[in-house]
């Protein structure tokens, strides 16, 4: 699983995740700007970097990495990195170091070179698998949850978040990134879903406003322009309808045979839309009156 674009994408999308995971207010999130830094003469990259605004000289800058495999040699690249920012640009800020780990079996056994360093008050571990109730928890930390939840809880859990994207946030363009983004976790973790199950857990009316959904209504388009002909588009139609609908009775296949071209390409994308044979039947009826 990919995580680490996901996590610079949820944390550029809610940064005040992290302040509420370390047991800090939210709202400080809005004092930093966020980015990944690569320290180029090492090839070293810290993975997040919340870095003071000019107008809040006394917040500390915060290191946060994320790590999702067994690495015994993640605690002396960590540090090493930390110094060696602060070396190479030389702030006079406090620091504070943040490890997310997802879950307690992925951290290091043999620390002793850096226990001490690991008891600084200013540096945090945080295991993903011991967050609790997501219900308890707010809409940014529940799909932290969602990249290490199991399967057979995922469904479930993206119906609570998706439902919590709709009553939380209220501008329109920042809900369709959090529907977009869990949405992509959701493909990471389940890259063989169907098209059936992904639209389960969504609205109908929230799955259109994912990426998926657009890009697959595109695909379609796409494919019924490079398919002129009236019997070609005709073929690709009765291609996508038992995907959506299941069987297509021989009477609404006759009644989509007398469709002209641009009709097709009408029908064609509303299908994408269609969950069963009522659905076909009402826009029959709508589009050939």
């Amino acid at each position: 699983m990919k995580t680490d674009s996901i996590f610079y994408r949820l944390f550029q999308t809610f940064p005040g995740i992290l302040f509420e995971l370390i047991g800090r207010q939210p709202t400080e999130a809005s004092a930093y700007q966020f980015s990944s830094v690569e320290l180029k003469q090492t090839a070293f990259r810290i993975d997040g970097l919340f870095l003071p605004t000019v107008n809040q000289p006394d917040y500390p800058i915060v290191f946060l990495e994320v790590q999702f495999q067994k690495d015994p040699e993640f605690y002396a690249r960590f540090f090493c990195e930390i110094f060696l920012y602060l070396r190479l640009y030389a702030p006079t800020k406090a620091w504070q170091a943040v490890v997310v780990f997802a879950k307690r079996s992925l951290e290091p056994t043999e620390i002793e070179p850096y226990r001490e360093l690991l008891t600084l008050p200013q540096v945090t571990r945080l295991y993903l698998d011991d967050l609790g109730d997501v219900s308890e928890q707010s809409l940014g930390v529940g799909i932290v949850k969602l990249i290490v939840e199991t399967k057979k809880k995922t469904p479930a859990l993206v119906k609570q978040l998706v439902e919590k994207a709709r009553s939380q946030v209220v501008d329109q363009r920042l809900q369709q990134e959090v529907l977009n983004l869990i949405e992509t976790v959701v493909l990471y973790k389940l890259p063989s879903i169907s098209r059936q199950e992904l639209a389960a857990m969504f609205t109908r009316d929230d799955l259109k406003k994912t990426r998926y959904y657009q890009e697959l209504k595109q695909e379609v388009i796409e494919d019924i322009t490079k398919e002129v002909k009236q019997e070609e588009a005709l073929a690709l139609i009765l291609r996508l309808l038992p995907r959506r609908i299941g069987t297509v009775k021989p009477e609404l296949i006759g009644r989509i045979q007398q469709l002209e071209t641009s009709q097709l390409e009408n029908l064609a994308e509303a299908l994408l839309d269609f969950d069963n044979e009522s659905n076909l039947v009402d826009w029959l009826n709508q589009s050939t009156d």
